[in-house]
């Protein structure tokens, strides 16, 4: 055996306390609140072209730009929050999260001026950041399976909000406008805050636990927690990079087709209704509602696979887009998207747990909701400009592109091995 190995295998141990795991219902909790807490974030975007006539802007001219501010701002701010997580425990800033969306929703709902409603979008992103905040939570009470079980509940509960909430929107418009129901629905997220006050703290971060980009914690750990680590014992930091890279691309592949489908539906199928353009929108994501944790049991000791399976589908779907001519074939290269979504989202959740080990937790889902964050703002603006110049084609075949590129990149390695392994003899034991 070499030193290096025997380093890795036969170091010494530092003792440390048992991580509490979650019980499910709190689990769910934590997944509900999300849900509740979400609802305004994911659902009032959409209506801003109806928002902001109200507020001076007739034209809606800043709506493109206004849709991407929040998730500009909390890609800025997602890290530090992580970082300070770890430091001054989970559950506050979780609560905190909450609590700032709501402020933010408030401000947002009263506003009565173009740059107050900006200035509340801002405060949105920079105070918000709850998705990330509820998966350090869960990181630092879980691991392994239940960890990547459990944050795939917690994408089932982004996609609930993202099909449910604009519905629900719609339904009051009649009733109260997009831009006061701002105020209405910050009433969710302090009732998620309430609720989530009820659960436990999770432990302290493990002795020799690094941050989410690889370093070692700023703050001192006085109260070790988690699994036995090996004294010294420092993460591999080419998983993270590479979980990293894939977010960033898997995001950018799959949000650039949101902002202009609407205008590719009515383009392609003339004459089609708002209610069957809404459902044609939503079938990816009722896609991973239904299979996500199918996949996860059938994904969730080769995720590489089925990441580079991923990536095939949501190429395959992207390009199909251009190309559906029928409302049957429509329906077909969304489902179709849904799978790639659905195997990319599920995947990369048992990536990330498998990363959690050994590190922060709240500095990891801080750094990966920065390249998720990041990857839907190129996407934001690379969809604008490919269909200000060649239409609403122009950024699905960008999206399929990148696809294409990323799961090739990630099946080589995959390829090769399988190949190495076929050609190689049976070394004698």
């Amino acid at each position: 055996m070499s030193t290096a190995t025997s380093r890795r295998t036969e170091p010494a141990v530092v003792e440390t306390k048992a991580r509490p795991a979650l019980a499910r219902r709190q689990v769910h909790a934590v997944a509900g609140c999300y849900f509740v807490a979400s609802f305004a974030a994911l659902g009032l975007p959409p209506y801003l072209t109806e928002v902001l006539p109200e507020l001076g802007d007739g034209a809606a001219r800043w709506a493109g730009l206004l849709y991407v501010v929040p998730t500009l701002f909390g890609a800025l701010g997602a890290p530090l929050w992580g970082r300070l997580a770890d430091r001054f425990g989970r559950k506050r800033l979780l609560l905190r999260a909450q609590l700032g969306l709501a402020a933010a929703f408030l401000l947002a709902g009263w506003a009565d001026s173009l740059s107050t409603f900006a200035a509340a979008l801002v405060v949105q992103g920079v105070l918000g950041g709850t998705f990330a905040a509820s998966n350090g939570y869960l990181g630092a009470a879980l691991e392994g399976h239940s960890l990547s079980r459990a944050l795939t509940l917690m994408q089932g509960s982004a996609r609930a909000a993202l099909v449910f909430a604009p519905i629900v929107v719609g339904a009051l418009t009649p009733w109260l406008s997009p831009h006061r129901q701002y105020a209405l629905l910050a009433v969710l997220p302090l009732a998620a805050a309430l609720m989530l006050a009820k659960l436990p703290e999770p432990a302290a971060a493990p002795v020799g636990a690094v941050q989410g980009d690889g370093t070692a914690p700023g703050a001192e750990v006085t109260e070790p927690s988690g699994p036995a680590l090996p004294a010294g014992y420092t993460p591999d930091a080419r998983p993270l990079r590479a979980l990293y890279a894939l977010e960033f691309a898997f995001v950018f592949s799959t949000v650039i087709s949101f902002p202009y489908l609407i205008s590719l539906i009515s383009q392609q199928l003339p004459g089609t209704g708002p209610l069957v353009s809404g459902v044609l929108f939503a079938l990816p994501h009722l896609c991973y509602l239904v299979a996500a944790m199918g996949v996860h049991r059938a994904f969730r000791n080769r995720p590489r696979t089925g990441i580079a399976l991923g990536f095939g589908c949501i190429a395959a779907g992207l390009a199909g887009h251009g190309l559906a001519g029928s409302l049957a074939s429509f329906i077909a290269v969304r489902l179709v998207l849904g799978a790639g979504l659905t195997l990319g989202l599920v995947c990369l959740s048992v990536l990330a747990a498998d990363c959690a080990k050994g590190r922060a937790p709240g500095g990891l889902f801080g750094s990966i909701e920065f390249f998720s964050k990041a990857g839907a703002v190129a996407a934001g603006v690379a969809a604008t400009a490919g269909n200000d110049w060649f239409g609403p084609v122009a950024p699905l075949l960008t999206g399929t592109a990148i696809a294409v590129a990323t799961g090739l990149a990630t099946a080589a390695p995959l390829l090769a091995r399988t190949l190495r392994t076929r050609r190689s003899p049976r070394c004698p034991r």
